[in-house]
């Protein structure tokens, strides 16, 4: 039997994570970037030198590439890990007739601008892939700590359980345990409103709020992401799973939170463009909450830290005043 053959699509921490845990198996990776300098580099020195520039790349399992086409054309399964406002761009160059016959894998946590597409609705209506040959990572798992090999864990989402067990084992290595769930919009869409959480999350840090009610935020949060799932994808879910809950805990208090340290960013007083400019890395909570928010306009979901995030980051409303009309929403 012939190796996996997984392309990877993405230059970032967490595409350069998932190579490395996908190296731990006996699988054939090709590598997608847009930028040709780092991929000459990589290929010279088999290290990232932007992103996790410790994680050794195994150049025996992994040939990196700047052409799409060539990229996927002989693989089993496309592995998505750009942010979600540069997602259409990296794919521009293929066509349906590109990934017929092929699983395509979502690492996305974020939405498309502007269309308010989850990555999965993308690749099924401009790509042709059926819901059932697509799947979804989730974590809760910050590519900083893959890179340290510290213990971590994945959920595989999927309408097809088959294919989420069969990726999911080839993502479980001796420092990674990968689940297999059913609920592959729900995970996905969970895994964007987490960010949006985070940068809440990250605005009352930036403000001063302190840990009780940081618990507040976050335990409020729950029910704002499940009332919103439970309005426009009805499905059994129990949100205190790992796939939801833990992606949610580790998204809003981790160091290694981009959402997190934008919104400590925007509540210290920084704009968006200067806080965007420091950072030099993309919060995807930000486009997020835009496509939440505009989305519930036709479904109407009482959403009161969606609403007061995006009030604060579109329209430019005082993030000390928005957080305390929040507050005394809270219970």
């Amino acid at each position: 039997m012939s190796k996996p053959h997984i392309a990877v699509f993405g230059g970032g921490s967490w595409a350069t994570a998932l190579v490395k845990i996908l190296t731990e198996q006996d699988v054939k990776i090709s590598w997608w970037m847009r930028n040709s300098k780092t991929a000459a580099f990589i290929r010279r020195f088999h290290l990232n030198p932007n992103y996790l520039s410790d994680v050794y790349i195994d150049e025996e399992k992994v040939k990196v590439w700047i052409d799409a086409k060539q990229a996927i054309e002989d693989a089993d399964y496309i592995l998505l890990a750009v942010p979600a406002a540069f997602t259409e761009q990296a794919l521009a160059d293929l066509t349906p007739e590109d990934f017929a016959g092929k699983r395509v894998i979502s690492a996305v946590k974020g939405m498309i601008p502007e269309k308010h597409f989850l990555v999965t609705d993308l690749m099924n209506q401009e790509k042709g892939v059926p819901f059932l040959d697509m799947a979804i990572i989730g974590g809760p798992c910050h590519a900083e700590e893959v890179a340290l090999e510290r213990q971590s864990y994945l959920t595989v989402a999927s309408p097809n359980m088959a294919l989420a067990e069969n990726i999911a084992s080839m993502l479980t290595c001796r420092y990674i345990k990968a689940t297999a769930f059913d609920d592959m919009y729900g995970v996905e869409y969970s895994a964007v409103m987490k960010n949006i959480i985070a940068l809440a999350s990250g605005i009352c840090h930036g403000l001063g709020y302190g840990d009780n009610f940081q618990s507040v935020l976050v335990t409020n949060s729950l029910r704002e992401i499940k009332t919103f799932l439970d309005k426009i994808y009805p499905q059994h879910r129990d949100l205190t799973d790992t796939a939801y809950l833990g992606d949610l805990l580790v998204t809003s208090y981790s160091q290694f939170s981009r959402n997190r340290t934008f919104g400590n960013m925007i509540g210290r007083g920084y704009s968006v463009k200067s806080a965007q400019m420091e950072m030099n890395m993309i919060a995807e909570g930000y486009y997020a909450v835009k496509s939440i928010y505009a989305i519930n306009q036709k479904y109407q979901v009482d959403m009161p830290i969606t609403t007061a995030v995006y009030k604060i980051l579109y329209e430019k409303a005082s993030a000390s005043k928005e957080i305390s009309i929040l507050k005394e929403k809270f219970f």
